[in-house]
């Protein structure tokens, strides 16, 4: 299986999907879009992540390779390859399907859950998500649905933390893949970012994000390793 990355800054990588990429002896690539702005041949990838980031979506007048991410993005859809989205990723998959990015009402940094919408009967082919996760969240912007997707799940602060269009793109506004080691590079990072926003009904302190308990990585983890499986799946 051969997997590209994209990955925009240097403390938000894979995270827990490594392990499953090595558990699959996975042949992985990357475009580091902090270093440089090679892509891919898309006839050489079998499953496209797109990580996150600091920046949006718009940035492109001071980021000019954000168009041709998008224009990858939008182009890998279209030809049937398997595409996950996290965070300012499932951001860029709203964008490249043609819907609205813009700013949420609030900021969600932190620990909380995400919510499941029970999938309707004619919906078995959807991925199944637990009803209730607790998971990491890093993010000051959301999305409208795309035309032709399906919400899967929700949280308090953000209706549309997940969705899916189509058998094989999958959309987290959150991170499953976070670990104690990707949580404490993305705090000490972005500390400013979390100064300036800790008064927000939805945002924790440094402390109470790095004391989270190991069973919630587990967890979370887990169920990345399920989204993965289902993407890839024949």
């Amino acid at each position: 299986m051969r997997v590209h990355v994209f990955q925009h800054v240097p403390f938000e990588g894979i995270g827990s999907i490594a392990d499953w990429l090595a558990a699959r002896d996975a042949q992985v690539g990357f475009t580091h879009f902090h270093e440089d702005c090679v892509l891919p041949a898309l006839a050489d990838v079998d499953l496209l992540i797109v990580l996150g980031g600091p920046m949006s979506v718009h940035d492109e007048a001071a980021l000019p390779w954000l168009r041709d991410e998008k224009a990858f993005i939008a182009t890998a859809i279209a030809a049937g390859t398997p595409v996950l989205g996290i965070c300012l990723g499932a951001q860029l998959i709203a964008s490249a399907l043609g819907s609205r990015v813009y700013p949420a009402l609030e900021k969600e940094i932190g620990w909380f859950d995400i919510v499941a919408r029970p999938p309707l009967a004619h919906e078995a082919d959807l991925l199944q998500l637990p009803p209730r996760l607790r998971v990491f969240h890093w993010h000051g912007e959301t999305f409208a649905l795309p035309e032709g997707a399906v919400r899967l799940a929700g949280s308090s602060a953000c209706a549309n933390q997940v969705f899916q269009h189509g058998r094989r793109v999958l959309a987290f506004q959150c991170h499953l893949e976070t670990t104690p080691q990707s949580a404490q590079a993305i705090v000490e990072a972005c500390s400013e970012e979390l100064e300036a926003a800790r008064a927000g009904r939805f945002v924790q302190d440094a402390d109470t994000i790095l004391c989270e308990e190991a069973a919630s990585y587990a967890a979370m983890n887990a169920v990345m390793g399920h989204v993965l499986e289902y993407l890839v799946r024949p």
